[in-house]
């Protein structure tokens, strides 16, 4: 299983975005006034402590507040989280359940162990196999080493520089944060095992509707098939951290129908 964690599924271009977000970092260090070498360093640095305790406050917030998912309380969710991480290797994880009406999920930390937090709200619109999803996604970001990449990546690209500066590197950034979604997906895919099943959690993330019959699947799907047929919608893309839906969705056909998901997935099945 060592042979997969880290590259196999990664999205191609993720790790040539990053270098070329860390190569503008730099450019912008060497050509303009506002910083030199010792300064950023020293910003980052700063930046890396104050997101360090903000993770532990954080984190210290949750178990006060939130549900930890644990066998003696939610031991059918405990097992699908267990099962997912077996599959995708994380490392150690802490998860948990948070109360909230957004239909969100997210990872964090800088050390282990990695902090999973599922929101109630996916629960009430999405079954077993859609949970899987996205667990697995999420358990891909840590996989990958995306939670302590995107505190520093995101300190770099914060570097105090001129406006158009600013404005290249933080593109640059939520490039290279979509194109880490691209990767995740392909680790929910992993996790659940069904093309079908991750589509439709793709698609409720969208339309934040439950859809519990193939017609308002099929509707909705026409829907989101029409995103990326409003320029709106794609020029607002490249201001957001995340792909189109529409486009994750192609993008996980496509990974779909490579013999190198098929034999990750056997693979990884055997376990």
């Amino acid at each position: 299983m060592a042979r997969y964690r880290i590259t196999s599924y990664r999205y191609p271009s993720e790790e040539g975005i990053l270098a070329l977000t860390l190569l503008l970092v730099v450019g912008v260090i060497i050509f303009t006034a506002t910083a030199t070498f010792c300064t950023a360093g020293i910003f980052i640095l700063l930046m890396l402590v104050v997101v360090y305790f903000m993770n532990k406050s954080h984190h210290e917030n949750l178990i006060r507040q939130a549900q930890p998912i644990r066998s003696e309380t939610m031991p059918e969710l405990y097992q699908m989280v267990k099962e997912c991480a077996e599959r995708l290797q994380p490392g150690p994880i802490e998860s948990f359940v948070a109360g909230s009406s957004q239909l969100n999920a997210y990872t964090f930390g800088m050390s282990d162990p990695k902090i999973v937090v599922l929101y109630s709200s996916l629960f009430k619109i999405m079954d077993a196999d859609e949970i899987r999803f996205i667990i697995g996604h999420e358990l891909g970001h840590v996989s990958l080493g995306h939670t302590w990449l995107n505190t520093l990546i995101g300190g770099m690209a914060g570097i105090p520089a001129p406006m158009g500066a600013a404005v290249i590197l933080s593109a640059a950034f939520m490039w290279w944060n979509r194109a880490c979604e691209y990767s995740a997906d392909r680790a929910g895919l992993l996790a659940c095992g069904s093309l079908v099943k991750a589509t439709s959690a793709l698609v409720k993330l969208g339309t934040g509707k439950r859809l519990s019959t193939q017609a308002e699947m099929d509707r909705a799907m026409a829907a989101v098939d029409k995103e990326d047929d409003d320029i709106t919608n794609v020029l607002g893309e490249m201001l957001a951290t995340h792909p189109l839906i529409i486009k994750r969705i192609n993008e996980l056909k496509k990974y779909a129908a490579t013999p190198e998901y098929t034999r990750l997935q056997a693979e990884i099945s055997r376990g």
